[in-house]
């Protein structure tokens, strides 16, 4: 099985968001990148489908030439090679990232590689946009499953488990397809120091698309409101316990 894992070099949201002054793009100055923990989760399992069935596992992103690290990483975890297509400092939209990945797919299958599965988070950590993975399933006429919490192969169909309400839904999906994962499928593995050594020899191929014409146009971007946190005072000592009775009372815990 060929698996073809498809990332986002994204800011590590751990600390404060802050936008640039035209609310265009996040203010990476004081920011640090990674991949979203969803990704993690598939290049994890890109890895573990071919230790377990054999075949050729390949990392690609869009972004700068910065996010060779991000390329780096996931071929210390156990990828065999990575693809970069070179897109500058400028983000594009999820239309034009999605065609950019479609004609990386079939130029690799032109030259022998054809990727039995292509490998998405489900959203990125960024941005959010939930697109790029159905856009790249339909571009390439390929069955699509999103927000995986499992998914195995049994050498003919694969198994794609979707966590609902009152268990899972469970879709049998030929090959070859495109499939979304969610943070939780697995438990991704750290890179060693001798995975690290390796990636440094694996293949890392670069492509400069041209940009297609822009056909999205975003307006601004908001950072979701501040909630907060609020604290009640229920009284002191105990001429509070009526309170705290009542506040138990009304959260059905009593």
């Amino acid at each position: 099985m060929n698996v073809l894992v498809c990332v986002k070099r994204v800011p590590i949201t751990g600390g404060r968001i802050v936008l640039t002054a035209d609310e265009q793009a996040i203010d990476t100055r004081h920011l640090g990148f990674t991949i979203s923990p969803h990704e993690e989760c598939g290049l994890e399992h890109a890895v573990r489908l071919v230790e377990q069935h054999g075949g050729n596992s390949t990392v690609l992103t869009l972004g700068p030439p910065e996010a060779e690290e991000q390329l780096r990483d996931a071929m210390a975890v156990g990828v065999d090679r990575a693809i970069l297509i070179a897109s500058g400092d400028e983000e594009w939209d999820p239309q034009a990232t999605a065609a950019a990945i479609v004609d990386v797919v079939r130029d690799e299958a032109a030259a022998g590689t054809v990727h039995d599965l292509i490998v998405f988070g489900n959203e990125s950590a960024d941005a959010g946009n939930h697109q790029v993975g159905i856009r790249v399933a339909h571009a390439l006429g390929r069955p699509c499953v999103t927000g995986l919490k499992g998914l195995s192969w049994d050498g003919g169909n694969l198994r794609c488990e979707q966590e609902v309400d009152d268990g899972r839904d469970v879709y049998s999906v030929p090959l070859p397809a495109v499939v979304t994962v969610r943070e939780g499928l697995n438990l991704p593995r750290y890179p060693s120091v001798p995975g690290r050594l390796r990636a440094k020899r694996k293949p890392l191929d670069t492509r400069s698309p041209v940009r297609p014409q822009a056909r999205l146009e975003r307006l601004r971007l908001l950072l979701p409101a501040d909630q907060g946190t609020t604290a009640e005072l229920l009284g002191r000592g105990p001429e509070a316990a009526p309170a705290v009775v009542d506040v138990l009372r009304r959260a059905g815990v009593i």
